[in-house]
């Protein structure tokens, strides 16, 4: 026996226990939310047709989708913001061109500034991999049979009734593929899906090409990569939806229309700068008697940043502690002397002007002769 069969060279078998680990708490909470909803429909319709798995698998998708609201506007926030620092960006790399290390200082400047987080966009994008990746493992998983989740493996025969279920005569749990007796419901209801997938994907990334993209983007090499993804990414439904469960493919399709929806909202509402849909927003905020502009910023905070105090006199610091003697006041309790020692054993009270110019006299002065004098003796 060698020193590599003594070794852990199982690292992937590892890895896929790791992530399953991570992702039980996903598995939990989405299976309680679809048990939840079952139970709910049951009160009023029958617990074992497909039509109540159905409607809980939609009730699913809004659940899961609404919550994801807020990561998805802190996205769009952060892509706005990166877009409004496009001509800055530009200007600096203009100037430091050359100068990738000081390019990359004035850079990370001009975030700060701005407070515009670079990374901030990437983050809600992650954050919702892991739960699509739970809804559709959870899903596949108990339309094969196996009850992923606390509240499926609690309740197995729930995994039996939704593997049971049928909808217009097609199993939940059935597939496209394999054709074992020709074309029946199962291929009709898994074609009607897989043709809607797609549309509803063309039409989102067809209405973000034309209303929410900007005239640079569509010239050149990138568009060109876009109207490739355009044509590519719908096509993928057509090869991957032969081999998924007709029930995942309801939770899928929802979660396009939810997509396609969402994003009308966000390009009639707040569309990306220098693009068709925001040239008809401002249109629409001018005819309402308000600033484009100051509405984009003031809606991704932008001008809430605290703004430096600013002295009326330039030779004074602008922010002082009330109550602290200045540093004038030790010498104006000096006694005074010569002239000054009689004009200030006066009764008479002093003008402003006179206090004034008073207070801008020196206050260690040159000694008289005769004080010469006497020190000379001494």
């Amino acid at each position: 026996m060698t020193l590599l069969n003594l070794l852990p060279l199982d690292i992937w078998s590892d890895l896929g226990g790791a992530l399953d680990a991570i992702m039980q708490p996903i598995y939990w909470a989405i299976s309680g939310v679809l048990v939840g909803f079952h139970w709910l429909y049951s009160r009023f319709l029958d617990p074992n047709r497909g039509i109540t798995w159905v409607l809980s698998i939609i009730s699913l998708t809004i659940v899961v989708r609404t919550l994801l609201i807020p990561l998805f506007v802190r996205q769009i926030n952060s892509s706005r913001k990166m877009q409004l620092l496009g001509p800055k960006m530009k200007s600096l790399q203009e100037k430091y061109g050359t100068d990738r290390e000081r390019l990359a200082q004035e850079q990370m400047k001009l975030y700060k500034e701005e407070g515009v987080n670079p990374f901030a966009s990437c983050l809600p994008l992650l954050l919702q991999m892991p739960i699509f990746i739970g809804l559709f493992n959870v899903l596949n998983a108990v339309s094969n049979g196996f009850p992923l989740g606390h509240f499926f493996a609690q309740e197995p025969q729930l995994v039996t009734s939704l593997r049971s279920a049928s909808v217009l005569g097609a199993s939940l749990a059935g597939k496209f593929l394999p054709l074992d007796n020709g074309v029946g419901p199962n291929q009709i209801m898994a074609g009607f899906l897989i043709l809607a997938m797609t549309a509803t994907l063309f039409v989102t990334q067809l209405q973000m090409m034309r209303k929410n993209m900007p005239p640079e983007s569509l010239t050149g090499p990138l568009a060109q990569q876009q109207k490739t993804m355009l044509y590519t990414f719908p096509l993928m439904y057509l090869f991957f939806g032969l081999a998924v469960p007709i029930g995942v493919m309801v939770y899928w399709f929802a979660s396009n229309l939810w997509t396609l929806g969402q994003q009308w909202i966000l390009i009639h509402n707040s569309p990306s700068p220098n693009t068709p849909a925001y040239v008809d927003w401002e249109a629409r905020m001018r005819a309402k008697g308000k600033d484009p502009e100051a509405v984009l910023r003031k809606r991704l905070g932008m001008d809430r940043r605290p703004k430096p105090t600013v002295s009326a006199d330039p030779t004074k610091v602008a922010r002082q502690t009330p109550g602290r003697p200045t540093t004038a006041a030790p010498e104006a309790a000096k006694p005074a002397r010569g002239a000054d020692a009689a004009a200030s054993a006066s009764p008479s009270v002093q003008s402003p002007a006179d206090a004034s110019a008073a207070r801008q006299k020196i206050a260690r002065q040159q000694p008289t002769k005769g004080t010469r004098a006497a020190r000379k003796k001494n």
